[in-house]
């Protein structure tokens, strides 16, 4: 299987500006950050970094961690846009920023995949506040977006309507994402594409626990069962996790060995504007006809 990388370049409102000794300097808009990457083992092009907040993790390795602020910036977020999406971009507890830009490549790759089919169906399991959605609802396919968090569904509702996109055909659901799934087998539906961004680890609404290493394979077994020969694409991105591209990869490849198809695999990465540096951020498999 030959692995290949899918890089996310900046844009008006996003650019990875310098990274180095374990942190990354970010733009949001009109404001700069400062975030913990551990990836990032190279020099900075310069140690003179001008943000507007940082955040400092915690000792603790799940996470923690505090936003320190040199400047203010709102507490209720600043609208971003991507192509015809706009959304609220806020320094959340969890240290990112309420979307995640590295993402932009696979909203690209997505609506070329389906870009013959205006009204293709799509699911976005684990879907958060809808960015990914919005990009493939403003290409004019017929979204269903999944997240545990209701909090997360309401921002993505929000999103769409900064974006003036309310009016497209979303099915916002507020369900856990294996259980939904399921479901959607024992109805006997079928998707044009599936979009699935799993956390390492999660709640569900009625507290259902989810781990990546022991649950992706259930998952991905039914996502299989909800596309056919007809279908365009299934695209898995893990974040966070020591696993191998080559691993999901061999995953899709046996889960999909039925299916005409090309299964590929590899990284996701964000190309530095001061240098043109690759920042390695997560990565992906996906089966595609």
């Amino acid at each position: 299987m030959r692995l290949d990388t899918l890089i996310g370049e900046p844009w008006d409102d996003y650019g990875l500006i310098d990274s180095g000794h374990g942190r990354k300097l970010e733009r949001y808009g009109r404001y700069r950050f400062i975030r913990p990457e551990p990836q990032a083992m190279w020099a900075p092009a310069t140690d003179d970094w001008n943000a507007d907040a940082e955040f400092v993790p915690g000792s603790d390795e799940d996470g923690g961690g505090r936003w320190y602020y040199d400047r203010p910036v709102p507490a209720e977020g600043w609208p971003l846009a991507w192509k015809e999406v706009t959304f609220q971009s806020s320094c959340t507890p969890f240290r990112h920023l309420g979307f995640f830009p590295d993402m932009a490549p696979v909203w690209d790759w997505m609506r070329l995949a389906t870009a013959d089919k205006a009204d293709a169906g799509i699911m976005n399991l684990f879907g958060y506040t809808g960015v990914g959605t919005l990009a493939m609802a403003a290409a004019d396919k017929q979204m269903v977006h999944v997240d545990a968090s209701k909090k997360s569904v309401a921002q993505a509702r929000a999103n769409a309507a900064l974006s003036g996109l309310a009016d497209k055909p979303v099915r916002w659901i507020v369900d856990d994402a294996a259980k939904f799934v399921a479901r959607e087998v024992r109805r006997g539906k079928r998707y044009d594409g599936i979009l699935l961004d799993p956390p390492k680890y999660g709640r569900g609404p009625d507290g259902e626990l989810w781990r990546l290493e022991e649950d992706l394979p259930g998952l991905i077994v039914n996502c299989r069962q909800l596309l056919d020969a007809d279908s365009r694409f299934l695209f898995l991105t893990v974040y966070a996790v020591r696993m191998s591209a080559l691993a999901i990869g061999e995953l899709l490849k046996q889960a999909f060995a039925d299916l005409p198809g090309t299964v590929e695999a590899g990284e996701l990465a964000v190309r530095e504007e001061t240098r043109g540096l690759l920042l390695p951020t997560a990565i992906w498999a996906r089966w595609s006809r």
